[in-house]
């Protein structure tokens, strides 16, 4: 706790806690004990995503002198750039020590049993995917009251998981906004795949428990990360969304809806640097969103007005934020990750370090936004999940380039759900307006690398 995210990511790439993790869970779930496999899981993923939400805590249940010490040894750490991060570790364990002995308290922090993190699936539930070498499952979290169940995946190897991933990867190199006959074939050959094989046992499970559609989260871990699985054919009863961790998930539905229903819209078409294709539906994206919002709740940066101090300042003030303009993904190291606005960029290093006590929703309209590291699958830290770990509620991003034709259309189909009628938009309700937009982009026929990248993570 307290280095910078490289040491972090290479700690965990030497000791090799991915797959110590998917040994683990693959052991608890041969015993039995359901349970335990999700804590086990829950430890060993997103160990990066957790110290960051860590280092952001709620302290509104600690007495004042308290909650100021942890505010401020946490934001020392959280920066990666203390002189002695050992020593501002050791007294934030000291304080938390302290603090764990008043009534009340005893877990504040510490990693949840199960009776806490089953919470997560209190709107609806959460599916977790684990790869292991001997046999890949999942483990579903139906609701807050019931056990967990198990689903097998026995036609799922490790070897089927690469070709998955590989087959994507290569797809992905020759779309270039394009299509052809054998990309077709072969996007149609992964979501088969992934739904003969994954997707439908786990919809036959939840039939047999009784739900046949709702909200639906996955949490793929291993080398389930990374794949389509909300695209997969016949795949519409349920509004998919992602999460990173149990943790980050429960975090986000805790966090009070916002009075300050403003609405931020950034709209680069191209940045004064060079070296980027210009964003000829910008201009259309921005203004049929604006064209939908009230102007008393709406505050709108274009072009050369979008610059990064503009872009942190409407962070800060605005709920609702709306960011059309292109995007960097830093894999080596991922706070470097920013957005390229005019005259300079906004790295999530520094999005990290914001206060954002108003925040709720973010649509990354930008490039590669939920892309993450193919090496440390379970330590992926992209745009999108960067800005849920920076206090964002909810988020829609993208797993590759979207294409730029495709934004005024989802923007239009998106935001004319939320502000039906003139009413205030809800979080909750962001998920089934992505739903109803990819629909629209898929019934007008566009090619599967235009609709498949939308997601939505969090509430």
């Amino acid at each position: 706790m307290g280095n910078a995210i490289p040491v972090k990511h290479d700690a965990i790439f030497r000791l090799d806690i991915q797959s110590v993790t998917a040994t683990a869970t693959k052991s608890y779930i041969n015993l039995g004990h359901l349970r335990s496999a999700v804590k086990s899981i829950e430890q060993g993923i997103g160990t990066t995503f957790q110290q960051m939400l860590q280092l952001k805590p709620d302290v509104d249940k600690l007495p004042p002198n308290q909650a100021a010490d942890l505010e401020q040894l946490s934001f020392q750490l959280y920066t990666g750039k203390a002189v002695n991060p050992r020593e501002l570790a050791a007294k934030r364990k000291d304080l938390l020590d302290n603090i764990h002995k008043q009534p009340g308290l005893e877990y504040f922090l510490l990693p949840k049993p199960y009776n806490a993190l089953c919470n997560a699936a209190q709107q609806g539930p959460v599916v977790i995917l684990n790869s292991h070498a001997s046999e890949c499952d999942g483990i579903i979290i139906l609701n807050p009251t019931s056990e967990p169940v198990h689903v097998s995946f026995p036609n799922v190897t490790l070897q089927q998981l690469h070709s998955q991933q590989k087959m994507l990867k290569e797809l992905l190199g020759c779309c270039n906004g394009f299509t052809s006959k054998t990309v077709k074939e072969c996007f149609e050959e992964i979501l088969t795949w992934l739904w003969s094989n994954v997707v439908d046992p786990v919809y036959q499970v939840l039939a047999s428990c009784g739900i046949f559609s709702g909200r639906l989260w996955w949490l793929p871990t291993g080398l389930f990360t990374g794949l389509p699985f909300h695209a997969s054919p016949s795949a519409d009863e349920f509004i998919p969304s992602y999460t990173a961790t149990l943790e980050s998930l429960m975090v986000a539905q805790a966090k009070k809806s916002s009075n300050k229903q403003k609405v931020g819209v950034v709209g680069v078409t191209h940045t004064d640097q060079g070296g980027r294709n210009y964003l000829k539906g910008v201009e259309e994206e921005v203004k049929k969103i604006c064209s939908m919002i009230p102007n008393h709740d709406l505050e709108c940066l274009e072009g050369e007005h979008a610059t990064p101090d503009a872009v942190k300042f409407q962070l800060q003030n605005c709920s609702w934020v709306h960011l059309a303009c292109h995007g960097t993904q830093d894999l080596v190291e991922p706070t470097k990750s920013r957005l390229l606005l005019y005259n300079g960029n906004l790295e999530l290093e520094t999005i990290l370090q914001m206060p954002l006590s108003n925040a709720q929703f973010v649509f990354l309209a930008a490039c590669q936004t939920a892309m993450g590291d193919t090496e440390l699958m379970n330590e992926s830290f992209h745009l999108g999940g960067g800005f849920i770990a920076a206090g964002f509620r909810s988020a829609v991003a993208s797993m590759w380039s979207m294409n730029d034709q495709d934004g005024p259309l989802v923007a239009e189909k998106f935001y004319s759900h939320l502000f039906l009628d003139g009413q205030q938009p809800q979080t909750s309700d962001t998920a089934e307006a992505l739903h109803l937009a990819v629909r629209e982009l898929k019934a007008r026929g566009v090619p599967y690398e235009r609709w498949i990248p939308f997601i939505h993570m969090g509430v």
